[in-house]
């Protein structure tokens, strides 16, 4: 039976105990890094260029949100705005009616498309042409300018669009950008440091993959609105034309130089 004496027992207690802190404080060190790794502290962690990536995707991202809750409002606006005074259009007695009607209407969406076409009307009945050349001529003209007005207004509804697209291809790229800027700073503090510790190497990669996610958190919705816009803008495309169409009609039957294009 061996005995163990006063000092091999504080030898051993010299050698464990060194050991036991070390664990503990590096224990500690990986407890607090883990909690650190928040959204809000990775992004004010992060190194320059990569903030200035999530800067510029939460500005875009501010911008689109604006737009897509805009658009929502105007197209469908737009939209039971065109099918009701269509309807009302043709309710009405005349082309003067109609037109009269379309241009009460508050905010009204076909009225433009309506004036565009009697100006034209006007200018073509005080043109100096022969009846028969004046029929022909103002078929085309009219249908021209009511498809430009129909251009015009769809232009109008349209506008910002372009934006989303924008952020719907550019976003995730740009996130991307911010993603490998930050590994590769992550990689070049593991080269100075000597080590390939995962709790030295973690914070890095996490900070950087974050600027990917916040990409890709604008990219989504945009191209979802995007393309919800599209078929809405189809929609009220088909009611404009097929109103040009109904406005054209009635306007070479019922305009009174109309009934001398057989003299």
């Amino acid at each position: 039976m061996s005995v163990i004496t006063p000092v091999e027992s504080v030898q051993t207690m010299d050698v464990t105990q060194p050991v036991d802190l070390a664990q503990q404080a590096l224990t500690t060190t990986q407890l607090a890094g883990a909690s650190d790794l928040s959204i809000w502290n990775m992004i004010a962690n992060a190194t320059l260029v990569v903030q200035c990536v999530m800067g510029a995707l939460l500005l875009m991202s501010l911008i689109s949100w604006s737009i897509i809750f805009f658009k929502i409002f105007q197209i469908n606006f737009g939209r039971r705005k065109a099918i009701q005074e269509r309807a009302l259009f043709q309710n009405a007695t005349n082309l003067a009616d109609g037109v009269q009607i379309l241009r009460e209407q508050s905010g009204s969406a076909l009225y433009p498309i309506a004036k565009k076409g009697l100006a034209e009307f006007k200018r073509l009945e005080q043109s100096v042409i022969h009846p028969n050349l004046k029929f022909r001529v103002a078929g085309d003209n009219l249908r021209r300018v009511l498809e430009q007005g129909v251009s015009d207004s769809l232009s109008g509804m349209a506008r910002s669009l372009p934006f989303l697209a924008t952020c719907a291809n550019a976003a995730p790229f740009i996130g991307l950008f911010g993603t490998v800027w930050g590994i590769m700073n992550s990689f070049h503090a593991i080269g100075q440091m000597k080590t390939a510790a995962l709790a030295a190497v973690a914070p890095g990669i996490s900070e950087a993959l974050v600027a990917t996610a916040i990409g890709l958190g604008v990219a989504i919705p945009a191209t979802i609105a995007y393309n919800f816009f599209h078929g809405m803008l189809s929609t009220v495309q088909t009611e404009m034309e097929c109103f040009a169409s109904e406005f054209l009609n009635r306007a070479q039957l019922e305009l009174p130089w109309m009934d001398k294009r057989s003299e």
